[in-house]
C-alpha cells in the first residue's frame, strides 16, 4: 500500500465512525441497516462502491472531499445505505443498466432530501431539488422504479441526462453488476428494509417529510412474483404423443437388433404423462385506461413465455376474451398459428367502463356447454379498477397489471394478483 493511502486510513476511518454516528443519532430506525453495511478502505478505487455487505472507500479521496464539504461523508454514507434498502443494485440485471443507476441516484437523493437530517446538506441541493420538482410534476413520488419509466419514456436528450447524471452522480455502481456472492445478502437487506419500514412509520409521524423515502420502500418491500413461474399453475397432466424415455428399456431393445436384425425385442412407448398447458382463459381489459401497446405488449410477453414446445400441447383450447364493461369478442385460439395470427391482424375492441363480472358469467356459461374439460384458470390482464365477481369460481384467476410503483389495486381473497413490472414488457413493445 502507498504511504499517503496509510497516512489517510486513520482519520478516515474515523470519519466514517463519525458518519455512522451522526445517522444513529438522528435516523434511529436505520440502526440494523446501518449494522449490515461495513465500511472498508480500500486502495485503487476513485470514491465509493458497495457489494451490499460493505462500504469499500478510498481514505485519501474521502478526506479530500471531507475537507471540501464535512457534510459529505455523511450523505455518502446514506446515499449507498439507501440504495441497499431500495434494493437497488439487485434489479441491475433486469434493466437498462445506465438508465436505472440514474434513476436509483435520483430517487435516493430525493429521499435525503426530503427528510432534511441535520448535517447533510450539500452545495449544490438547491439545484438538486429544483431538478426532483420539475420530475415531481410529470410523475408524482419519485420511486427509482417511477423515474426509469419518465427516463425511457419521455424525449430527455443525451445533455440533459448527462447534467442529472453529473448533478445527482455519488457512488460508483460497478458493483452491482450480477454477481453470485449477492444472492447471499438480498434475503438479509429484504429483512433490513421491512424493518425499517416498520419502525419508520412511528419515527417520522409529525416530524418529518418522508414520502420518497416510503414510497421507495414500499416498492422495495412489496411481494414480486414470477410471471413465468406462475403460468405453471395452468399446466395439466395429459398423454402426449412423444417417446417416453423413463419407462424405455434400451437393453431389450438394442438386444434384439443385434439378435435379430431389424427386430427390437421391444418397442417405444409413444405416449407418456406431461405437465403442459392445454386450456385456459386470457381476458384483456380493453377500457380507456388499458389499450394500447402495452396490451399488445402483454400479449406478446405471455405467448413468448407459453410458446416453446414444452409448455403447450399439440392440440389446445384457449380463449382471448376482449373485454369492457361486457364481452366484446372472443378468439378461440387451438395451434401456435392461430395465436400468431391473432398478434398480427387481431384489433382491440371496446374501449368502455371497466366490469369484470361479464367475463365471468361468460366463462361459466363456456363451461356448461361443455366448452372446457378442464379449465385451469384465466389471466385478466387489467388496470385494476372495475366491480369485482363476489363469487369464486371454479378455476384459478390471477389478475395481472401494469405495476405503476405501487402495491396496485386489491383483488379479491380468492385472486393472485400480480404487478409486471415495466421492464418485463419494455422489450416487447415494438
Amino acid at each position: 500500500m502507498s504511504d499517503l493511502f496509510e497516512k489517510a486510513r486513520p482519520l478516515a476511518e474515523k470519519v466514517m465512525n463519525y458518519s455512522k454516528d451522526n445517522i444513529l443519532v438522528n435516523m434511529r430506525f436505520l440502526d440494523m441497516a446501518l449494522s449490515a453495511l461495513v465500511p472498508e478502505p480500500k486502495e485503487g478505487i476513485s470514491g465509493f462502491v458497495s457489494d451490499g455487505a460493505k462500504i469499500y472507500y478510498n481514505p485519501v479521496f474521502l478526506l479530500k472531499k471531507y475537507k471540501e464539504e464535512p457534510a459529505f461523508a455523511v450523505r455518502m454514507y446514506l446515499h449507498i445505505l439507501f440504495h441497499m434498502i431500495f434494493y437497488h443494485s439487485f434489479r441491475f440485471d433486469k434493466v437498462d443498466r445506465k438508465a436505472w443507476s440514474l434513476s436509483a441516484d435520483l430517487a435516493v437523493e430525493a429521499a435525503i432530501l426530503e427528510l432534511e437530517m441535520p448535517g447533510t446538506a450539500l452545495k449544490k441541493d438547491e439545484e438538486r431539488e429544483r431538478k426532483l420538482r420539475a420530475i415531481r410534476e410529470d410523475i408524482g413520488s419519485l420511486s427509482a422504479e417511477k423515474i426509469y419509466r419518465y427516463l425511457k419514456n419521455f424525449q430527455i436528450g443525451e445533455r440533459e441526462r448527462k447534467e442529472l447524471s453529473d448533478l445527482f452522480f455519488m457512488d460508483i455502481h460497478t458493483y452491482w453488476e450480477p454477481r453470485e456472492e449477492l444472492e447471499i445478502t438480498l434475503e438479509q437487506w429484504k429483512k433490513l428494509s421491512e424493518r425499517v419500514k416498520a419502525d419508520l412509520k412511528s419515527f417520522s409521524a409529525g416530524k418529518t417529510k418522508s414520502e420518497s423515502l416510503e414510497k421507495s420502500l414500499l416498492e422495495a418491500v412489496k411481494d414480486r412474483y414470477d410471471y413465468g413461474q406462475l403460468l405453471k399453475k395452468f399446466t395439466v397432466v395429459n398423454e402426449d404423443m412423444q417417446v417416453n424415455d423413463d419407462e424405455f428399456d434400451y437393453i431389450y431393445y438394442t438386444y434384439g437388433l443385434s439378435r435379430y436384425g431389424n427386430m427390437p425385442l421391444v418397442e417405444p412407448l409413444e405416449y407418456k404423462d406431461t405437465k403442459k398447458i392445454k386450456e385456459f382463459v386470457i381476458a384483456i381489459d380493453t377500457s380507456a385506461s388499458c389499450r394500447g401497446p402495452v396490451v399488445q405488449a402483454f400479449l406478446r410477453k405471455t405467448y413468448a413465455l407459453l410458446a416453446g414446445e414444452e409448455n403447450f400441447f399439440r392440440k389446445m383450447n384457449v380463449h382471448l376474451i376482449q373485454c369492457d364493461h361486457e364481452v366484446q369478442r372472443d378468439t378461440k385460439i387451438t395451434c401456435k398459428d392461430d395465436l400468431d395470427y391473432f398478434l398480427a391482424h387481431e384489433k382491440l375492441t371496446g374501449f368502455g367502463s371497466t366490469d369484470f363480472r361479464p367475463v365471468f358469467t361468460y366463462v361459466d356459461e363456456l363451461i356448461k356447454a361443455g366448452e372446457f374439460e378442464n379449465l385451469k384458470g384465466l389471466l385478466y390482464f387489467t388496470d385494476g379498477y372495475g366491480v369485482y365477481p363476489k363469487a369464486m369460481p371454479p378455476y384459478d384467476v390471477m389478475f395481472i397489471f401494469l405495476d405503476n410503483g405501487d402495491e396496485g389495486p386489491k383483488v379479491p381473497p380468492w385472486a393472485v394478483k400480480v404487478l409486471l413490472d415495466y421492464e418485463e414488457l419494455e422489450s416487447e413493445m415494438t
